[in-house]
């Protein structure tokens, strides 16, 4: 079999079950397979395949099709520009939290001063060593309850280069440092929600929540007056229907919001 035709009847399969980029979804599977990049298959579309890289790039479909996430398959996401790798230990980096780097680079601009961060429920690790990379005077802690997202977390670090911390840590509870930016994307979904086949493969213990999925959220937010300095800042990411509530339980606790970004909300501790 050549590569195009497997890529055409691959992209059929994909696009029989709903995938909604077949094409694409084929065309990673197979380069991953080959040990080469999808400008590769474009070019040598006539070349045959070896039989044995037929029969892995199959089983890796197989699992496509029954909508394990590609991420799992070819063990590695891209968040930022940077291929992370992941494990179903840890959930899949969405596109959305780059959104989250995004307003932490317009808040540390003009700061070159050396500031603490920490990402709560870092998973792979993809938020708390790119703010490390893009902004290498940060001081960054990534915490996690799991020992196997930890594990990820320290090999993505090692393999980007990254100096960074890791601690096993229940969102602040322990904590002792004092803090200036605390990066946190925590089990949001309610489980009456409508969610994709795919998640159901992700651990479910990094995606729900109790309270409308806000339990993990009002905890940190309780927990955030007591070790964020006054004017440093708070980085969540939930729902867009969740972000009134949210706004409206961090002024409890001294944090007004700072700005919002799709699933970003940015909330600032004021002045005690």
């Amino acid at each position: 079999m050549d590569i195009s035709t497997w890529l055409i009847d691959a992209t059929k399969q994909l696009k029989h079950i709903g995938i909604l980029s077949p094409r694409l979804d084929a065309e990673l599977i197979l380069a991953n397979t080959l040990r080469k990049n999808r400008t590769y298959l474009h070019a040598h579309l006539d070349e045959v395949i070896d039989s044995r890289r037929v029969d892995i790039a199959n089983a890796r479909l197989q699992l496509r099709c029954e909508r394990v996430p590609l991420a799992y398959i070819l063990g590695y996401k891209e968040f930022y520009g940077r291929k992370f790798k992941v494990t179903p230990a840890t959930l899949v980096p969405r596109p959305e939290s780059e959104d989250m780097i995004t307003e932490l680079l317009r808040l540390t601009s003009s700061d070159i001063s050396s500031k603490n961060l920490i990402d709560i429920g870092t998973g792979s690790g993809c938020l708390g060593i790119t703010a490390k990379l893009e902004r290498p005077s940060l001081q960054v802690l990534l915490t996690d309850i799991s020992d196997a997202a930890l594990q990820v977390a320290e090999e993505n670090a090692q393999n980007l280069g990254a100096e960074v911390r890791l601690r096993k840590q229940d969102l602040l509870y322990g904590h002792i440092e004092p803090l200036d930016y605390i990066l946190a994307n925590l089990p949001y979904v309610d489980r009456a929600w409508e969610t994709s086949p795919e998640v159901q493969y992700e651990p479910s213990s990094a995606l729900y929540a109790d309270s409308n999925g806000l339990a993990l959220i009002t905890d940190l937010l309780k927990q955030t007056t007591e070790y964020l300095r006054p004017n440093g800042y708070l980085l969540l990411e939930a729902d867009p229907e969740q972000h009134t509530a949210i706004i409206e339980h961090a002024e409890r606790y001294s944090l007004e919001l700072g700005s919002l970004s799709g699933y970003i909300v940015s909330l600032r501790r004021v002045s005690a």
